[in-house]
């Protein structure tokens, strides 16, 4: 273990020891631990070829033109990627999807990123989670 002292403004030390009152943290290292690794994991992971699983999470208007069809074909041109999907009827319009995937990050930020980007689709977020051993850090 390595010793870092930083310096946090009070707005930002509030937030943190919200989280870990609500978390359940022995400490404050403990929490700024684990917040490290989950950004770590944010801004690498989506680049490397690492084995992960994954939730896709988006909405989108099913009354756009096509809209359904192509999403449709982007899970087909991806079948070895997604294990499951869960469909949500918001209102008349709006769906909300959920897809557990599974394969390399980089291979699940671009299945991603093309569903995101057809048209009509509202709101979209990829979550990965590693799947190697030595990248669990509640040992």
């Amino acid at each position: 273990m390595h010793r870092v002292t930083i310096t946090l403004d009070d707005d930002l030390m509030e937030k943190l020891d919200a989280i870990i009152a609500a978390r359940g943290y022995q400490n404050r290292s403990e929490a700024i631990r684990d917040l490290a690794r989950i950004g770590i994991q944010q801004t690498a992971a989506h680049s490397t070829d690492d084995h992960c699983v994954g939730a896709m999470v988006y909405t989108y208007d099913h009354s756009k033109r096509d809209l359904p069809r192509k999403l449709t074909q982007n899970f087909h041109t991806h079948h070895d990627l997604s294990r499951a999907t869960m469909h949500v009827h918001l209102d008349h319009d709006q769906c909300l999807e959920v897809t557990i995937l599974d394969g390399k990050a980089s291979e699940l930020q671009h299945f991603a990123d093309h569903i995101f980007a057809e048209r009509g689709v509202r709101y979209g977020r990829l979550v990965t989670i590693p799947t190697n051993p030595e990248d669990h850090h509640h040992d």
